[in-house]
């Protein structure tokens, strides 16, 4: 299917056209995009919009050798705890090399699969707990490469207000900008949050927004292998939405 639709839209760069949704829109700063994965062209059309709207064949850049090992330094240097293989950072490190390599051909043949995530509590000052998932590291630096190639999509449609979680963009920035809202007489603030969103967001609907824009179903098929991985915590397995399930081992 990816093949025929591919044959009807040309590759990443050569696609590149004025989009209509693009025009008259003050675009980001695109400095901070992997230039080892967006070339000049690419951030180009990135800019100048693609035909459709759409980027196909983007699943070669996830499993490029050079996106692996800058996801991989930044997984490094985030540190974190081990998934529910035991393996550490440290460990990974001693062999990154071969486990890279391994972890390029298995995206490449399709044969990659993410493990469970280890769910652990994090206490709160109020007395409650914060659940945390901790993926396996070789999962992280995948989850990592997939968001190298794809962020810069999504980035050039988010509104200018938006500060959250985006690259380049601090609570700093956010706080700059409250600055120069109160100076220019706005009195108002509106404080909402949506509780326990992470676990309970569509999945179907938010699938739907990522494929207005990707176009390569490997790439697709991560991420919905992502939203599907089980949670194991202790004796218990379950995939969010499923009853728990006890286990007879831990993996």
């Amino acid at each position: 299917m990816d093949e025929e639709r591919q044959g009807q839209a040309s590759s990443v760069p050569e696609a590149a056209r004025q989009g209509a949704d693009i025009q008259g829109r003050n675009l980001p700063d695109l400095s901070w995009v992997e230039a080892a994965i967006w070339t000049e062209r690419m951030v180009s059309a990135l800019r100048n919009g693609v035909k459709g709207g759409v980027w196909y064949s983007l699943i070669d850049k996830v499993y490029a050798p050079n996106t692996l090992a800058s996801a991989w330094g930044k997984v490094k240097a985030n540190r974190g705890a081990a998934g529910v293989d035991g393996e550490s950072i440290e460990r990974f490190e001693a062999r990154a090399e071969v486990y890279l390599a391994e972890l390029s051909e298995r995206l490449r043949t399709g044969q990659y699969r993410p493990q469970a995530i280890r769910r652990v509590e994090i206490p709160k000052g109020d007395g409650t707990a914060r659940p945390l998932g901790v993926p396996a590291v070789k999962d992280r630096i995948v989850q990592t490469a997939v968001k190298l190639v794809i962020e810069p999509v999504f980035e050039v449609l988010f509104h200018p207000s938006s500060y959250g979680f985006r690259p380049g963009r601090s609570a700093k920035d956010a706080l700059r900008a409250v600055d120069l809202l109160v100076k220019d007489g706005y009195r108002f603030v509106v404080d909402a949050d949506l509780k326990g969103y992470f676990d309970s967001i569509p999945h179907e609907r938010l699938m739907a927004r990522v494929r207005a824009r990707i176009g390569d179903g490997r790439v697709l098929a991560l991420l919905e292998s992502f939203l599907k991985q089980d949670i194991l915590k202790g004796m218990e397995r379950w995939t969010r939405g499923c009853p728990k399930r006890r286990v007879s081992r831990f993996l």
